[in-house]
């Protein structure tokens, strides 16, 4: 599994985010930025992602992951400071 393919099935689950996924060798940095997220903590986030991918983490295919997840108007505050 590559980070394209990775990219594919986040981005099918969470539509209205911007996703991009770095790396390879089943090692993997996830980033989303949407809506979806908004009034979620950060351990509901990655639940949420986590519930997407676990099936390739379990044959193995992905083994490690790091995430960021944000709402636009969490975005917006790390990029101004």
């Amino acid at each position: 599994m590559d980070h394209s393919q990775v990219k594919q099935l986040v981005q099918a689950a969470f539509s209205d985010c911007e996703v991009s996924v770095d790396g390879g060798d089943g090692k993997y940095l996830i980033t989303a930025v949407g809506s979806a997220f908004e009034g979620l903590n950060a351990v509901k986030r990655q639940q949420a992602v986590y519930a997407v991918i676990n099936e390739h983490i379990a044959s193995g295919a992905i083994h490690a992951v790091t995430m960021r997840l944000l709402t636009p108007a969490e975005r917006e505050a790390t990029q101004a400071s």
